[in-house]
């Protein structure tokens, strides 16, 4: 039995950005010491930019296919996404497909994956603590906290409004949106001219700050949101950090990974679809 730990993120090129998944590689060093950690990067944009810049990078399957080549057995996968959305089921695709069959298929002995940030009922939950743990130290009465997530058409979409919905219960000026989706930037400003506000802190709702924080979110373009928010007539405040920088959300990608990797020493055979492991 040969051990290893995969960890799936979107990806980054940015200096903050490559240093929060740094930090986040030394956590799961930490947690799981003498276990092999590797990388792959899911998007396939991010992956040609960093290789222009002569930075090498795998997708998940080559990822994947380099630790079978090294003659690992089981292998824990983890997504650093947000939600289990496109990315992620293309994931558990690349991930099954390195699996073995028992009848001469090549492939890993046992493969788990790891869920997402907000996967569960008990993820929203504790997503929705962190969240509110980690607003603006700064902020004053009556200020609103907008966080800005990537969005997708996929089903998985639904978990950022039951997020929201958490969120609003205990403090009904954080707002959370998406790019895409169904709560964008179009249906946030209406709510925080009705409530009167004058100042909104601006935050992504994104594992690290890479271009959607900076160009979409907090960039000077006319569409990006802090130029929306401040042709509303408010006061924007961005504030570049991502959810992999904050305790409270690392904390849950961290439990989903050790409940993928003890799975791996589980006695069971593998199911016939993917083992998806930390819901």
């Amino acid at each position: 039995m040969k051990k290893g730990i995969l960890l799936a993120a979107f990806g980054s090129g940015t200096p903050q950005g490559q240093s929060t998944l740094r930090l986040f590689d030394e956590r799961v060093r930490a947690l799981f010491p003498g276990v092999p950690v590797r990388w792959a990067f899911t998007s396939v944009v991010m992956r040609h930019r960093l290789a222009a810049a002569r930075k090498k990078t795998d997708s998940v399957h080559k990822a994947l296919r380099k630790m079978w080549f090294e003659k690992y057995t089981h292998v824990a996968v983890q997504s650093l996404h947000s939600i289990p959305g496109a990315e992620y089921a293309d994931l558990l695709a690349d991930v099954e497909d390195m699996r073995g069959t028992g009848d001469g298929r090549e492939g890993f002995v046992r493969a788990t994956v790891g869920a997402p940030l907000l996967d569960s009922g008990e993820d929203i939950r504790r997503a929705a603590a962190a969240l509110l743990a980690h607003l603006p130290p700064e902020r004053a009465p009556g200020d609103a906290c907008v966080f800005m997530g990537h969005g997708t058409w996929h089903e998985g979409e639904s978990r950022y409004g039951t997020l929201s919905a958490q969120v609003r219960e205990r403090d009904p000026l954080v707002h959370i949106g998406t790019m895409d989706g169904d709560c964008t930037i179009d249906d946030i400003l209406p709510r925080l001219a009705a409530a009167g506000v004058r100042r909104a802190w601006l935050l992504p709702l994104l594992s690290v700050v890479g271009r959607h924080a900076m160009l979409d979110m907090a960039g000077d373009t006319p569409d990006s949101w802090r130029s929306r928010i401040e042709a509303a007539g408010m006061e924007c405040v961005p504030v570049l950090r991502g959810t992999a920088e904050y305790g409270g959300f690392v904390d849950i990608w961290l439990d989903h990974l050790g409940v993928a990797f003890r799975a791996l020493d589980a006695e069971t055979e593998p199911v016939t679809d993917l083992d998806r492991v930390g819901e």
